[in-house]
């Protein structure tokens, strides 16, 4: 099994409503049981909601409590966006999933690169962040 993010598999769930549905991802897994996830959604954002970034770090750093997530209207959804995470690392546990294809470039997902300031920068997402952590391979597309 393979956790994936919603939003590559066609679940209109990234912050504007819409997906990113994948199809050469889906393609090349399509063997494999796939787990569908959106950690935001998970930490009980809505969809649609404010497009977000983290400010001050990188997912690692919202994990440490030296960095913060706030959506473009200035609120604070650190708690959600880390809600999300641990909520999405335990589902993977309680199904024995080590990988996951996230969403890059995302606060939640991004791996090497995320947005900030509408430009890409290095770091992971929060989910990235707390699934590596815990032995979780992360291919990001």
């Amino acid at each position: 099994m393979i956790l994936i993010s919603g939003c590559l598999v066609g679940l209109d769930c990234r912050y504007d409503g819409t997906s990113e549905k994948e199809e050469q991802v889906l393609e090349s897994l399509k063997s494999v049981p796939l787990v569908p996830v959106c950690p935001e959604q998970l930490g009980g954002l809505p969809t649609p909601r404010a497009r977000a970034e983290i400010v001050g770090g990188d997912g690692h750093d919202v994990l440490a409590n030296r960095a913060r997530v706030l959506d473009e209207t200035g609120k604070d959804v650190t708690i959600s966006f880390i809600k999300g995470a641990a909520e999405t690392l335990k589902l993977a546990q309680l199904l024995g999933i080590k990988e996951a294809y996230l969403k890059g470039k995302s606060p939640s997902c991004g791996s090497g690169t995320i947005w900030k300031r509408g430009q890409l920068v290095q770091g992971d997402g929060v989910c990235t962040a707390l699934l590596s952590k815990n032995g979780i391979r992360i291919t990001c597309v």
